[in-house]
């Protein structure tokens, strides 16, 4: 079975440009982790989780080589990836959210699990980005980092179109009362991505809504999203918020990544 991803009709119209949110679906791993598991952090089997993310990198016709992934601890910092590093050099995992290259035959990928993916390119410069956005690290500003870097290589801002991929729904993310206080210390307008529950006091966050409501003031030249909400959705996504909730001991990794055909 091959790997199965969701794809954006902004990027998918990008040209010389592939990407992929991969779900669940198409690997070989078994039981919590069944069954594309891309997560090189996680209690899998190591050679399923290599066989995994091989499958992902196959469906963008490239090989597993290809794929660039970091250790994400919910924080804005972005690696510049340019085609001197060797394969070896690129494999090596490094404390970072998101990474940016204008390199060609590179695959950025996330890793996420009820977190958002956000992947982006500009078409013009051919400069791609991706980014982990937890509320850490969307609050800190991982997307602003993220275009910023891919400015640096000479990406333009209204050119540039952005995905945000699976994540948590507004109706599966509970928060407490105590939440949205550094969201309005922030900026009193983000208080439109919080809506009160039925009871309790709780409150229902919009992170996908969040993001795109801050990658929009950027100005960039699009804006989707593909839906899909990953706590509520067993078949197709892995999730950290359900696994907690049914006493699991660990969770399956999502793969999104975007590359630069060569």
């Amino acid at each position: 079975m091959s790997a199965r991803a969701l794809t954006d009709a902004g990027l998918a119209a990008v040209p010389g440009v592939a990407h992929g949110f991969f779900t669940r679906q198409g690997g070989v791993s078994a039981g919590v982790y069944g069954s594309l598991n891309c997560g090189l952090g996680s209690g899998d089997a190591g050679a399923a989780v290599a066989e995994n993310r091989a499958r992902a990198m196959a469906a963008l016709r490239l090989g597993p080589e290809a794929l660039v992934t970091g250790y994400q601890v919910h924080g804005i910092e972005v690696r510049i990836i340019d085609g001197n590093e060797t394969a070896g050099e690129r494999r090596a995992r490094r404390h970072t959210d998101a990474a940016v290259t204008s390199a060609p035959g590179i695959a950025l990928g996330v890793l996420t699990a009820d977190c958002a993916p956000v992947l982006l390119a500009d078409p013009e410069a051919r400069v791609i980005g991706a980014a982990h956005a937890g509320w850490r690290g969307a609050l800190a500003g991982v997307v602003e980092a993220t275009v910023s870097a891919m400015e640096r290589l000479g990406a333009g801002r209204g050119a540039i179109v952005a995905a945000i991929g699976p994540c948590i729904a507004a109706e599966s993310y509970e928060v407490g009362p105590e939440f949205p206080a550094p969201f309005l210390a922030d900026d009193a307008a983000s208080a439109r991505f919080f809506a009160p529950r039925r009871s309790g006091g709780r409150l229902s966050f919009d992170l996908a809504g969040y993001l795109a409501w801050r990658l929009g003031r950027l100005g960039l030249g699009e804006v989707g999203a593909t839906g899909g909400d990953t706590c509520a959705d067993d078949a197709a996504f892995f999730s950290y918020r359900r696994a907690y909730r049914r006493g699991e001991t660990d969770y399956g990794r999502l793969l999104s990544a975007i590359a630069l055909e060569s």
